[in-house]
């Protein structure tokens, strides 16, 4: 029998709704099970910094985690390198530190505030300053897919058509239409998430779960055994059918 690997979608910086998440999968498969995190930990939620503290401690205390990386985790790791830089797939005129994106409240967890009219090196000294190493080190070493039982776990989605050894980490963070459109079978179910929808998702070929959790909506968390799909709630598990 195929061991049930669990997955979270996007948290953005929601610490409260991702340890109620992981309650869930404490109570369906014990403190021992298998989760794999699909990225997009900080921006836009109210305490970014402490979902980061809580999968670093976790995968301290040798937690069988699994934590991709999202967009928004590498714009924040870019930002804060020795020299900040902006990601290239970010339309012209944005950057980390526009409303749109979340940076504003990522810097806020950790006490930096952006005043109106801030110079960028004037930020990025003090966040530099704010975010202790080991969150860099964890935001630069996160992987882009995790494979497993029929299953690719990945953040935004693949190129279809192509092997896995040649999808871009461009891709597989911030893609959208190409993926999301794209009804062919794939090597396998992949699990996503990045494009949020009003709840998780099942469209045969992808499983969807980022149900906007960084716009204070649920959090998902799910279950699978082999590509059967269940979401948790606190009345259990309910069944994910596709589309």
């Amino acid at each position: 029998m195929t061991a049930p690997i669990y997955a979270i979608g996007d948290i953005h910086g929601q610490r409260e709704m991702l340890e109620q998440a992981l309650e869930r999968i404490v109570v369906d498969g014990g403190p021992d099970a298998q989760v794999v995190f699909l990225g997009d930990y900080v921006d836009r939620g109210p305490d970014c910094r402490g979902v980061l503290d809580l999968l670093i401690e976790g995968q301290a205390a040798g937690r069988n985690w699994t934590c991709l990386m999202g967009n928004h985790d590498r714009m924040f790791s870019m930002f804060v390198e020795e020299y900040p830089r902006n990601d290239a797939r970010l339309l012209v005129g944005y950057h980390w530190l526009h409303d749109k994106i979340g940076g504003v409240e990522t810097l806020a967890s950790y006490g930096v505030e952006v005043p109106d009219g801030a110079r960028i090196h004037e930020v990025h000294a003090e966040a530099r300053g704010a975010v202790p190493e080991n969150h860099r080190d964890f935001l630069q070493g996160l992987p882009s897919h995790h494979e497993a039982d029929g299953l690719l776990f990945v953040h935004a989605g693949i190129r279809p058509g192509l092997p896995l050894a040649e999808q871009s980490e461009d891709d597989k963070i911030w893609i959208r239409q190409e993926f999301l459109n794209d009804r062919r079978r794939h090597p396998w179910l992949v699990v996503h998430g990045h494009t949020h929808v009003p709840q998780a998702e099942h469209r045969g070929n992808r499983v969807n779960l980022d149900s906007g959790a960084g716009f204070g909506r649920p959090l998902t968390a799910a279950v699978f055994e082999g590509k059967d799909c269940w979401v948790l709630s606190d009345e259990g598990r309910k069944r994910l059918g596709s589309s």
